[in-house]
C-alpha cells in the first residue's frame, strides 16, 4: 500500500490531512521525549547534519516545513539567517514549540505558522533554504507537496529533507522490520494517550518509498542534482535536492 493511502484513523471520515493534524494535536504534549526513546536520542545527531548542509548556503530565509515542536527550527537559528518561519499542520504541535521558542528567546527570530503543506501562503521563489524533517510521508498528496516546494524555494535555494527509510543489509534489515512492528507500537501505547498514532507512525515509515525511489520523485516534480545519503546503517536518509 502507498504511503499516500496509509491513514492514522482507519474509520474516520476525516481525509488524511486532517487526520494527521488531528493525531499530531493529540500526541503534542509528549511527543519530544517520545521521539528521542524511539530513535534512541539518534535523531538530535541526523538534525545536527541538516543544519550542517542548510549552512553551506548562508541562506537568509529559511522555511522549516512540519516543523512541529520547532526542534530543527531552533537548531538553524545558529546559522544566523534573517528569519525562519516554521509551518506545520498541528496546532498543538507549533503550541508547544512556540513555548520552547520562547524560552530561547527567538520569537524575533522564527515565526511559527499554521498552514498546510500543500498550499503555502508564501510568493514564488521566497526561500534560500527549505527543510522538512520527518514530515513528507504524511503529505497527503506527495507531489502536489514537493511542487509547493519547488514554487517557493529560490533558484538558487537548497531543499534538504530528513526521512525514515529502510535498512536494506543484514542483519539491520531484519532488526529494524522488528522494531518498528513490534517494539515501536509497544513504546507508543505505554507513552501515548493515542494508541494508533505510533502504528501509524511506523507503518508510514515501512512503505515510504527511499533512496533512488524518492530521488526518482524529486526529479519528477521539478527538483535536479538530487542526492540521498542514507544515515545510521540506512534508518534514515537525507536528501538535498535544488530546482
Amino acid at each position: 500500500m502507498s504511503a499516500e493511502k496509509i491513514n492514522p484513523y482507519k474509520d474516520s471520515k476525516l481525509g488524511k490531512k486532517e487526520q494527521v493534524a488531528q493525531m499530531f494535536d493529540t500526541i503534542s504534549g509528549n511527543y519530544d521525549d517520545l521521539n528521542r526513546v524511539i530513535s534512541l536520542g539518534i535523531d538530535v545527531k541526523w538534525r545536527k547534519k541538516v543544519v550542517e548542509i542548510v549552512g553551506k548556503n548562508n541562506p537568509k530565509q529559511i522555511l522549516d516545513i512540519a516543523t512541529g515542536t520547532g526542534d530543527l527550527a531552533i537548531m538553524m537559528s545558529a546559522l544566523k539567517p534573517d528569519k525562519i518561519v516554521g509551518l506545520d499542520i498541528s496546532a498543538g504541535m507549533l503550541e508547544v514549540g512556540k513555548q520552547k521558542i520562547s524560552k530561547a528567546n527567538l520569537s524575533d527570530k522564527i515565526e511559527m505558522i499554521v498552514g498546510d503543506s500543500e498550499n503555502m501562503p508564501f510568493s514564488d521563489n521566497t526561500f534560500d533554504a527549505i527543510t522538512v524533517s520527518f514530515g513528507v510521508r504524511n503529505f497527503a498528496n506527495l507531489n502536489k507537496g514537493l511542487k509547493e516546494i519547488a514554487r517557493v524555494l529560490k533558484p538558487t535555494g537548497v531543499l534538504v529533507i530528513l526521512e525514515t527509510s529502510n535498512p536494506t543489509k543484514f542483519p539491520f534489515k531484519q532488526g529494524y522490520k522488528f522494531y518498528t512492528n513490534f517494539i515501536l507500537p509497544i513504546i507508543g501505547k505505554i507513552f501515548s494517550k493515542d494508541k494508533v498514532a505510533y502504528s501509524y507512525l511506523s507503518e508510514s515509515a515501512n512503505s515510504f518509498p527511499f533512496g533512488k525511489a524518492f530521488n526518482n520523485i524529486l526529479q519528477k516534480n521539478g527538483f535536479t542534482h538530487t542526492k540521498d545519503t542514507p544515515v545510521t546503517f540506512g534508518v534514515a536518509t537525507i536528501y538535498t535536492a535544488t530546482k
